[in-house]
């Protein structure tokens, strides 16, 4: 008999964790041998790792508190941990004790949100990334050239490419988000190269190379863990990108008076629903403030006081998706996944997932790709299946809420449950009073 190749799970690991019950698509799949590239071998955590230099443990089942610790102990800096269940927020207190990387978003073929992360930031550099990216930026014509002079003296300091214009802005002094986007859109149609942008205050220090050397779609900073900032933005050249841009431009434009990091923040979780969205989560060195600790090794260092209010206006903003996004992933109040069906109607259907709090990992998951599986082989004439993860029942009344003002049709299952096949077809087919499966949150 042929021993197993150990290297099996690294050169096909969507094949390997699909064993495990783990559906992970190929984007995903993408990410995870990158991973194993970049950190070290794919190896599953077991209660009792033993100590290595150089790899990529992948977490399937949630940790206990002392599981946690002792895994988080036995990291090493060069050591990477892959999530295959990211979206589950049983694995929450595991990723509070490391420092999140990035997200995969969800898919047909993979739907769960894939999280990865380890102790710290600690890539190789590339050999260079000045004929790769481009850095762009702009600011309101009204301000002038002034305002941009220490950004355009370091970009010609570190020999990047760059492109910095004066843009016509609604309000005097302030480009405004849907302005933003405008501008990032008309700069990815005019260059070929992935695209790094900054807000004008702001200068370079080193060559900020993380994201291409991620090879992500999209990367941003989140401030104090949780709120997405506008000021640092990449943008790969894929298509999950572009339709990321896209978005957050349709959303801007439709509130030109709310404030930029709240919209892209929408334009996110909206954008990581629908489509396997490869995100990056940059550190503080790619945000740092002038003047604070830290500062002077930065690669990214913004014009802003330490105790700035500029980030974060409404200390409110959010407060229900604040742990869901310290933890890189969507929250009750977000759908999970948005599956679109070939019908030309408008009639869609929530469906909320409830009690995950209490319930076993796999046997979510399991739900998950049951429900998927059923809407993609029978929609049962929706034009939409739009899923929500709830662990709590404040969480079950804010998703609930949100599908009746999008008059949708609800549908509440719990994981475990038996699902039919036909699904979908039998809450429509016979009897409009007929509940074959869950609670039908409309009554009808």
């Amino acid at each position: 008999m042929s021993r197993p190749d150990p290297n099996a799970i690294d050169n096909d690991p969507v094949q390997a964790l699909r064993r495990h019950g783990v559906r992970l698509g190929n984007e995903q799949g993408r990410r995870l041998k990158w991973l194993s590239r970049t950190f070290g071998p794919l190896v599953p955590w077991s209660n009792l790792p033993s100590p290595r230099d150089g790899r990529t443990v992948v977490v399937i089942d949630p940790p206990t508190g002392a599981g946690a610790e002792l895994l988080c102990r036995t990291l090493t800096a060069r050591d990477a941990v892959a999530i295959p269940f990211g979206e589950n927020p049983a694995f929450d207190f595991l990723k509070s004790k490391l420092t999140e990387f990035g997200t995969v978003g969800t898919s047909t073929d993979g739907p769960h949100e894939l999280w990865w992360g380890g102790r710290d930031w600690r890539l190789p550099s590339p050999a260079r990334a000045a004929d790769t990216m481009r850095i762009v930026s702009c600011h309101p014509k009204s301000v002038g050239d002034l305002h941009v002079y220490h950004l355009r003296r370091s970009l010609e300091r570190l020999g990047l490419p760059f492109e910095i214009e004066p843009v016509e802005t609604r309000q005097r002094d302030v480009v405004s988000a849907a302005e933003k986007a405008d501008f990032i859109l008309r700069m990815r149609r005019r260059h070929g190269a992935p695209l790094l942008f900054v807000d004008a205050g702001v200068m370079l220090q080193s060559v900020p190379s993380l994201p291409l050397h991620a090879g992500c779609d999209f990367a941003v900073h989140k401030w104090n863990g949780w709120e997405m900032s506008a000021r640092t933005l990449y943008f790969g050249r894929s298509q999950a990108a572009e339709q990321l841009l896209t978005i957050w431009r349709e959303i801007a434009s439709s509130h030109p008076d709310v404030w930029d990091g709240y919209l892209i923040d929408q334009a996110w979780s909206l954008a990581v629903s629908q489509m396997p969205l490869d995100t990056v989560w940059l550190p503080r060195s790619y945000h740092a403030l002038a003047g604070e600790t830290g500062a002077r090794d930065a690669a990214i260092v913004h014009d802003l006081r330490p105790t700035t209010a500029d980030l974060g206006p409404d200390p409110e903003f959010a407060e229900m998706v604040r742990s869901a996004r310290r933890a890189g992933r969507a929250g009750a109040r977000d759908p999970l996944l948005i599956v679109q069906s070939d019908q030309a109607c408008e009639r869609a259907i929530t469906v909320i997932l409830h009690d995950v709090e209490g319930s076993n990992a796999r046997e979510t998951a399991a739900s998950i790709q049951a429900l998927t599986s059923a809407f993609t082989n029978d929609n049962g004439g929706f034009s939409r299946l739009e899923l929500s993860l709830c662990s709590w029942q404040r969480d079950v009344r804010v998703a609930r809420e949100a599908a009746f003002l999008a008059d949708n049709r609800v549908l509440e299952v719990v994981p475990g449950q038996q699902l039919p096949p036909d699904m979908f077809r039998s809450l429509t087919a016979g009897d409009a009073t007929r509940q074959p499966i869950g609670i039908d949150g409309r009554g009808h």
